[in-house]
């Protein structure tokens, strides 16, 4: 077969610019791990979230899960995340699953304490709320509609 050499030339071109992209979505995208300081956290119910999700405060990512295991003793999923070191913790934040809308990627929200001591390496975040979904709060709405108060 008889190749012309621009054709050669301008596969390279496709190749390039195709590997350009793809580097630009990886830096866009903020899929890196955030590295800094290891804190972990235990939760009933983890919803979907996966290591590799962000951990956010006021919607920044300050952090993300670096692992998941169901302790064997309780049943109670432990979450570790990976906090930036310039990110001081007090000890009394909250630690919430919440999700980016009814299918979106699940995320830790950190509502930080006013704590005068904060976290540090391997410390285990004691406040946290659980993942609630769609079935718990439907589920919620209808016991406040039918309940109308009347307790017997």
């Amino acid at each position: 077969m008889n190749k012309k050499p621009v054709e050669t030339i301008m596969g390279i071109v496709v190749v390039v610019v195709a590997a350009f992209f793809l580097f630009f979505a990886y830096k866009v995208s903020d899929l890196q791990v955030v590295k800094g300081y290891n804190i972990s956290a235990k939760f009933l119910k983890v919803g979907g979230l996966t290591v590799g999700s962000d951990v956010r405060i006021n919607g920044i990512k300050v952090g993300t899960v670096i692992g998941q295991k169901l302790d064997n003793t309780d049943y109670i999923a432990d979450v570790d995340m990976s906090i930036a070191s310039n990110v001081k913790l007090p000890k009394d934040s909250v630690a919430i699953i919440a999700g980016d809308g009814f299918i979106g990627d699940k995320f830790i929200k950190i509502e930080p304490g006013k704590s005068s001591e904060f976290l540090a390496d391997g410390d285990t975040l004691s406040n946290t709320k659980d993942f609630k979904t769609l079935e718990d709060m439907v589920g919620e709405i209808i016991f406040m509609v039918t309940d109308n108060g009347e307790s017997k």
